[in-house]
C-alpha cells in the first residue's frame, strides 16, 4: 500500500468515527439552531455536508491507480454504494435510539450528497486519467 493510500485510510477512519460520533450522539443540550437556511432544513444541510466527504476520503483511502475508464467506474459506483449503506445504517440506528429518528429525508440528503460527491470524483479521475494517457 502507498504511503499516501495509508493517510487517507487514516483519515477515511476518523471521518467514519466522525460521522457515527455526528449520528448517534444525544445533542439535545446544544442551543437550538435556525431550522432553515437559504430555505432548506438545516438538518439536511448538515447530512448533505456530513456525507459529501465519503466518497472522495474512501476512494481515495482504496485507490490502485485504475487506468481504463470502466474500472474507475465500477470503483466509483463500488464507493457510492458503500457511502449509500453507511448513509442506510446510520438511519436504521438511529431509529433504535430513544433520542433520534430514522428520517426518510436524511437518507435523501445523504445520498444526493454521496452522489454528487462520487459524480465528481468520477468526472476528475477520468480527466486525469485521459490526460496521462495523451502523454
Amino acid at each position: 500500500m502507498k504511503k499516501s493510500n495509508k493517510i487517507f485510510l487514516a483519515l477515511f477512519a476518523i471521518y467514519l468515527v466522525l460521522v457515527a460520533y455526528c449520528c448517534f450522539w444525544n445533542f439535545d443540550s446544544l442551543p437550538a439552531v435556525d431550522r432553515t437556511m437559504f430555505g432548506i432544513p438545516t438538518d439536511k444541510l448538515v447530512h448533505f455536508i456530513m456525507f459529501f466527504p465519503f466518497p472522495i476520503l474512501c476512494y481515495l483511502a482504496f485507490e490502485r491507480g485504475w487506468k481504463e475508464p470502466w474500472q474507475i467506474l465500477l470503483a466509483v459506483l463500488a464507493v457510492a454504494a458503500m457511502g449509500l449503506g453507511v448513509a442506510a445504517a446510520t438511519e436504521v440506528g438511529q431509529s433504535f435510539t430513544g433520542y433520534r429518528s430514522g428520517d426518510p429525508k436524511d437518507f435523501r440528503a445523504d445520498a444526493l450528497a454521496v452522489g454528487i460527491s462520487s459524480l465528481i470524483i468520477f468526472t476528475a479521475t477520468l480527466i486525469k486519467t485521459l490526460k496521462s494517457t495523451r502523454r
